[in-house]
């Protein structure tokens, strides 16, 4: 018996001493925390060490060297991983490399520098990107509009936009909450924020960081924006000439016929679209579909798209998931009139039936773009208010997973020289 003992602890001792990688499966049966996955594979590469993406195998498995520090950081954060050989490695990595296999393994370079544009006192449950950032412990840094119009955002990689209204119309949540205390309280904090700018009204500094934001994309940085972060963005762009706020917004009148006057030339995403000019409907645009949907809560799904991860890693990276049917949520923008959409953005995710975009991922200049509609992938309605999502009841998230796919992106890439 001794000897068998001894026999036993000897092969195991062999066994890892040529398992040479860690797998971190992200398929729906064996990976137990998906949101934490990505921030084990973020930490490693916080640690200068590579990580090989496994484009749709296994849902989009990591692939890590081995060691016991990566072996107990996923035990202490309850991520499943599996512990292989470099023989097994390398019939997953063939399995990877064959032409009749539609996966690619993408080498992850450099944990990127995050900042999320937020105003200085929101609550941390009001956006689904710090949330999850925070859940999956992936450190990021807040900034806002001062530090954007001292050009800081060139320190950084990756920007994430709150929920934010670019147009100087406060969300269009006059109609509905213009009595609220916290409403008049945003409001005079946006109008001292511009003054302390230079600015006499807080659309033109809107404008002036919609500028600059457009600039940081365009010399090479990653974008994310979601709800209506995502439309307000663009119409800012395409009226950074005009007045499209009322006089209850910025003091006096809009300027005359504006729509007539609207630049789609200049936005990243849309054209074509009608501005919502009533203050107190609570919409900015026929961009978004909320009010044109006609789904049940109980089958509100989107579909991602299918890439070919060979030829296009880039939409293949950003739906990696552990399933291609996604459960939809609602938000200010919930999702995206399909017909408004530029023909050289790519639809991601979509509700075919009922002509709505989802997830959708452009090129401007040398940099990128991802906007997704909707608020909370885990709140379906979310109302001001509503109390906070807890992730650790949805560590498997597929809409979630959504986000950190972005987060990830820029380290597979090269850095590039922002100008």
């Amino acid at each position: 018996m001794k000897k068998l003992a001894v026999f036993i602890i000897l092969f195991l001792f062999v066994n890892q001493l040529f398992a040479s990688y860690i797998l971190i499966p992200m398929d729906a049966e064996t990976q137990k925390n998906h949101l934490k996955a990505y921030g084990i594979t973020y930490w490693t590469l916080n640690k200068n060490v590579k990580v090989k993406w496994l484009l749709n195998y296994r849902g989009g498995s990591f692939l890590v060297p081995n060691s016991p520090e990566i072996q107990r950081e996923c035990q202490i954060r309850g991520v499943s991983f599996e512990v292989i050989s470099d023989t097994k490695t390398q019939q997953i990595l063939q399995e990877i490399a064959s032409p009749s296999k539609n996966m690619e393994a993408v080498v992850l370079e450099k944990a990127p520098k995050i900042a999320v544009y937020t105003p200085k006192g929101k609550l941390p449950w009001d956006d689904a990107v710090t949330m999850v950032l925070s859940y999956a412990e992936i450190p990021y840094e807040t900034i806002y509009d001062e530090e954007v119009l001292k050009d800081e955002l060139l320190l950084y990689d990756w920007l994430h936009l709150h929920h934010e209204d670019f147009t100087g119309q406060y969300g269009k949540f006059y109609g509905r909450y213009r009595q609220a205390a916290w409403y008049i309280q945003e409001k005079q904090d946006a109008e001292a924020l511009a003054t302390k700018l230079g600015y006499s009204k807080v659309s033109e500094e809107k404008r002036d960081v919609s500028l600059k934001i457009r600039d940081y994309v365009v010399g090479g940085g990653f974008m994310f924006a979601m709800c209506s972060a995502t439309e307000s963005f663009d119409i800012a762009l395409s009226a950074q000439l005009l007045d499209i706020c009322e006089p209850m917004f910025d003091g006096d009148g809009s300027d005359n016929n504006y729509q007539s006057k609207i630049d789609f030339s200049q936005t990243f995403a849309f054209k074509d679209y009608t501005l919502e000019r009533s203050p107190v409907v609570y919409e900015f645009s026929s961009i978004d579909m909320t009010m044109k949907r006609k789904i049940p809560k109980e089958t509100d799904y989107f579909s991602l798209m299918d890439f070919s991860a060979k030829w296009d890693p880039i939409p293949t990276m950003l739906c990696q998931n552990h399933t291609a049917l996604v459960k939809g949520f609602m938000g200010q923008t919930t999702s995206f009139t399909r017909d408004q959409i530029k023909s050289n953005v790519l639809v991601m995710g979509e509700n075919k039936t009922n002509g709505e975009a989802k997830y959708i991922h452009g090129i401007k200049g040398k940099g990128f773009f991802t906007f997704y509609g909707g608020h909370d992938p885990e709140d379906y309605t979310h109302q001001v208010g509503d109390p906070k999502t807890e992730l650790e009841l949805h560590p498997t998230s597929p809409g979630y997973r959504l986000i950190l796919n972005n987060v990830l992106f820029p380290a597979a890439k090269k850095k590039k020289q922002k100008t």
